[in-house]
């Protein structure tokens, strides 16, 4: 007769250690979601900077602050900022007037952060021995919509190059380097011919022109330095001579028209949110040795600051006015950043 009563008191104990292990798991599930958290998307050419800035933030606050950093190109990032669905848009270009009138519609104000600078490097195969230089008029020639279906070949951009099939790969119609490019290359945002390989990722670009001896492309001048082994940066004459992508060049404004600034741009209402302010504050101290660890190329100290006086002042809007500026010089962009 003891043996079911014993059964039935193991049987209590095994359904309360159960209950508490599941309440147990509840709480410790509920703690995990209850971290605060800043939500991040936007341009692959920004992702390498703000992720490595997340990284080390995260580790600093010992994982009691989230920070999630999505990829889903300069235009997407914006669709989502403008909607109020993330804290923070990783910008490759300025905010555009149509991105401005949906911040405005929605009540979404925002604060410019320039980051850093980027050389947008053209590249090809290492294979690739005729185009070591290209003058800006044979990029339009290549990229320009009425090239589209009709400039196929290397020796139809110049006689001199072979009478071979030329593959391109760029950045997808969502990405603010595809903006950039098209305008400061064919002169118009988006004006481009369709019949390439388009990716918002970088790293795909990178590997297509890799396995292709004839192709050529286009991407952040990060992508091209973690990936010298496998791709060939062209150097750009814009008039004065071939000029190769690198700190000295940018520096000096000589690596035009592909020079530019790269953003963050921050919900005014987000931040309020502790964890959001708190990671932009980190994010302006530690900019300058993390962008140059990732290869990007750091602003003066004197922008950082500035940043950090427009988030603590809520000073909201952009000195661009709704449009990129082709052949900036950091010099220059220290100048409007002290008008604002």
């Amino acid at each position: 007769m003891e043996v079911p009563v014993l059964k039935s008191r193991m049987l209590k104990i095994f359904t309360f250690t159960v209950v508490v292990a599941v309440a147990v798991a509840i709480i410790i599930s509920n703690q995990v979601n209850a971290r605060p958290i800043v939500t991040i998307d936007g341009s692959s050419t920004v992702y390498p900077i703000t992720e490595a800035v997340a990284e080390d933030f995260q580790i600093a606050k010992k994982g009691g602050i989230r920070v999630t950093v999505g990829i889903s190109g300069t235009g997407g990032g914006f669709k989502k900022f403008c909607r109020a669905e993330i804290d923070i848009v990783n910008a490759s270009r300025p905010i555009q007037h149509s991105e401005m009138e949906a911040c405005r519609a929605a009540g979404v104000q925002y604060i410019e952060m320039p980051i850093a600078f980027d050389a947008l490097t053209v590249a090809v195969n290492p294979h690739n021995t005729w185009s070591r230089t290209i003058t800006v008029a044979e990029l339009r020639k290549i990229w320009e919509p009425a090239a589209h279906g009709k400039i196929t070949k290397w020796n139809q951009i110049n006689p001199a190059w072979p009478d071979e099939k030329i593959k391109l790969f760029g950045a997808g119609a969502d990405s603010g380097t595809f903006d950039y490019f098209t305008e400061a290359i064919v002169g118009k945002a988006k004006s481009s011919r369709g019949d390439f390989t388009a990716s918002e990722d970088d790293n795909v670009l990178v590997q297509g022109i890799a396995t292709d001896k004839y192709s050529l492309g286009f991407f952040g001048f990060a992508y091209y330095i973690e990936n010298q082994k496998k791709v060939n940066a062209v150097a750009i004459d814009n008039g004065k001579g071939g000029v190769i992508p690198s700190a000295e060049s940018v520096g000096n404004g000589n690596y035009q028209p592909l020079s530019r600034p790269i953003f963050i741009y921050v919900n005014a209402k987000a931040v309020d949110k502790p964890e959001v302010n708190e990671f932009i504050d980190f994010y302006m101290k530690n900019a300058p040795s993390l962008v140059k660890e990732v290869k990007y190329f750091p602003l003066p100290r004197e922008i950082y600051q500035f940043n950090l006086d427009h988030l603590k002042q809520r000073k909201v809007g952009t000195v661009f006015d709704g449009e990129s500026k082709i052949d900036l010089r950091i010099d220059e962009l220290l100048k409007l950043e002290r008008r604002l």
